[in-house]
């Protein structure tokens, strides 16, 4: 193996902090004393130690800690973060992304997300309108790629990470500029990949990353947007459609033609200021994106009519007390209870299927049969209740269910890429009131 390259500056690394979430130690740093904070979503993987010995990162995160207060961290499994356990989904980062914000004391920021940190950010955006001042995408991608192509460079990466071919093979596709400077570079990349994630976890990453479907999610974005593009990239179709879809947002092109590496291009400081300069988000959020759970009893009527009226709700509250039990075990948010049924919001896809699963098996220990649907879409605010074509599309998938069954839409399915749910596919279903026919799977 090559020796590490150290480029030592006269600049002091910034202290490195903990923050806790869901059993996780997540690291990050703040850096800079500016009004508005902005956190830095890096790409597939990080390291807040190594980074600081390179002049590439530490040149892009000085310049952005002259402008604003710089909220760096390393994404679970990554970096200087936590790595045991399962692959992390990208529900779970966020919560960690939120955590880190907490503990950093930032109630509003500027989301900056680099390549496959644009998933993490902009779904953050979305979930959280409240909390986000901008949002910054630098290369998003758009559509899922799960190709044999896909899956046998997929292979490939899992075999050769961290030898030093397979690097420079990886470079010379995500950073052909800095594969062409020569054999100093090229270490320094292979290392920086080796100290930011494993084999596996780079694996995982990038699968996640070409499985994953965000185009749902994009127009429930409200914050102002910028997205940053390089003319000439692979992947400059990709952001140019991401701008699209994203109501108002603003496409600038940046110097260069790489894929990769954000700070290649000096000037993302100057945009980001001057994007934020002119754009002023609204101070109450009119939508939010969120993922709506609703059950109901199987045959309840007519289970009711044999037991009769003092029997018949004396099961009822065992069902409401069971519900409400797994919904705080998984931090759903009650928002109404009508008879037999349940509407509840979660801020991420999985964690609203499990706590579906768990219901449904909890009500057969009561004698009692549910079912359940699970939709992820913009909701409209009205008064502090969540209205919407996304509530609609929830209750009618819900209403197609049989007993005992959790069915999903598309939107959930892609969103929970890597969490280990399997789905068995129903087809296309129209709703009822609800436009054009939905992708309908079973949770299983």
């Amino acid at each position: 193996m090559a020796a590490v390259v150290v480029r030592e500056t006269a600049s002091v690394q910034p202290e490195t902090h903990y923050a806790q979430s869901s059993g996780a130690a997540i690291a990050y740093q703040v850096v800079g004393e500016g009004e508005t904070d902005l956190v830095f979503v890096p790409d597939f993987g990080s390291n807040l130690v190594y980074a600081w010995q390179s002049p590439y990162w530490r040149e892009f995160y000085e310049d952005l800690s002259r402008r604003f207060r710089l909220i760096l961290f390393d994404k679970r499994g990554t970096g200087i973060s936590d790595r045991h356990g399962e692959f992390a989904t990208l529900e779970t980062r966020m919560e960690d992304l939120r955590a880190v914000l907490d503990a950093a004391g930032s109630t509003e920021a500027i989301v900056l997300g680099a390549n496959d940190g644009c998933a993490l950010a902009l779904l953050y955006a979305a979930t959280y309108p409240e909390r986000t001042r901008a949002l910054a995408l630098f290369h998003p991608s758009t559509a899922p790629d799960s190709s044999d192509e896909i899956d046998a460079e997929l292979r490939k990466m899992r075999e050769g990470w961290g030898t030093q071919d397979y690097m420079d093979e990886l470079l010379q596709f995500a950073g052909p500029t800095l594969y062409a400077r020569g054999e100093q570079d090229r270490i320094w990349f292979a290392n920086w990949e080796r100290v930011s994630l494993s084999p596996a976890f780079a694996y995982a990453l990038n699968r996640a990353h070409f499985e994953t479907d965000l185009r749902p999610v994009m127009p429930a974005v409200r914050a102002p947007t910028l997205v940053l593009y390089r003319h000439g990239s692979p992947t400059e179709d990709h952001a140019l459609d991401v701008a699209v879809r994203i109501e108002g947002a603003r496409a600038v092109r940046v110097s260069g033609s790489d894929y990769g590496f954000i700070f290649l291009s000096p000037e993302i400081g100057d945009e980001l200021e001057r994007f934020v300069a002119g754009e002023i988000p609204a101070a109450v959020p009119d939508s939010v994106l969120a993922t709506l759970l609703f059950t109901d009893i199987v045959g309840s009527t007519k289970r009711a009519a044999e037991l009769g009226d003092r029997s018949w709700r004396e099961l009822l509250a065992q069902h409401h007390a069971l519900v409400r039990r797994e919904l705080a075990r998984f931090r759903g948010d009650e928002k109404d209870t009508a008879g037999d049924g349940f509407f509840a919001t979660f801020d991420g896809p999985a964690r609203a299927i499990r706590c579906a699963q768990a219901v449904v098996a909890s009500a057969g220990g009561i004698g009692l049969e549910l079912r359940a649907g699970v939709h992820t879409g913009e909701c409209e605010l009205h008064d502090g209740k969540l209205a919407g074509i996304a509530v609609s599309v929830g209750a009618r998938v819900a209403a197609l269910a049989g007993a005992g069954e959790v069915l999903v839409t598309s939107t959930v399915r892609d969103l929970v890429s890597g969490s280990g749910i399997d789905f068995e596919e129903r087809g296309e279903r129209e709703l009822k009131g609800v436009p054009g026919t939905w992708n309908v799977y079973a949770a299983r």
